[in-house]
């Protein structure tokens, strides 16, 4: 269970993503150099059903065009990685055959193979819309629903080309300390140095 003080930061970080999405710099991927835009939504686990309601939320809003900065309408796409990893079994015909490859192989078995038929790039592929426009923000979720089989870091590590011309947001239950990501503040996912705190 959320304590306040995880609560209060739930809802500054709630108020900081619907501001960006109202925002032209953000919404043009302006202001960081050279780099991708690429944000962190970070969250407690435990308020995982509040942060689906405020993303379907923002996605409402998107949709009836009430989100965006002067010309500029913010378009949010939202990608779930555990929909993509579905989606990346079921083009490679093995989808149907994991409950049976689990049976023999056991869980270690089933891992090795979903990880060397999805990969990072194949995820990257998975959620590209290409082309973007003025606008677009992609929103990644699932992230905890896909882990073990894909680890954010190795996705975004790989979307720095595809996705240089928009912001992407990682609506991550866990922590983020800027160089280190830990899902659900116990599993440490991985150390990636280009993303940003949305706050």
């Amino acid at each position: 269970m959320a304590t306040p003080l995880q609560k209060q930061d739930f809802e500054r970080r709630c108020a900081s993503f619907a501001a960006k999405l109202n925002d032209a710099d953000f919404l043009a991927n302006k202001g960081l150099g050279n780099e991708a835009g690429i944000f962190t939504f970070c969250y407690d686990p435990s308020l995982e059903a509040a942060a689906r309601d405020f993303f379907r939320r923002l996605m409402d809003g998107s949709r009836a065009g009430k989100l965006g900065s002067g010309d500029i309408r913010a378009n949010l796409v939202e990608r779930n990685l555990y929909d993509a990893l579905l989606s990346i079994a079921e083009k490679k015909r093995v989808l149907d055959r994991l409950p049976t490859q689990e049976a023999k192989r056991g869980s270690d078995g089933v891992l090795k193979q979903i990880q060397r038929i999805a990969t990072p790039e194949a995820y990257v592929e998975t959620m590209d819309w290409s082309p973007h426009k003025l606008g677009d923000v992609l929103l990644i979720t699932g992230v905890g629903e896909a882990y073990p089989f894909v680890r954010v870091h190795n996705v975004l590590n790989n979307m720095q080309s595809a996705f240089r011309d928009v912001p992407v947001v990682v609506a991550y239950p866990g922590a983020f300390d800027g160089g280190s990501l830990s899902l659900y503040g116990k599993l440490k996912d991985g150390n990636y140095y280009r993303a940003f705190d949305l706050l």
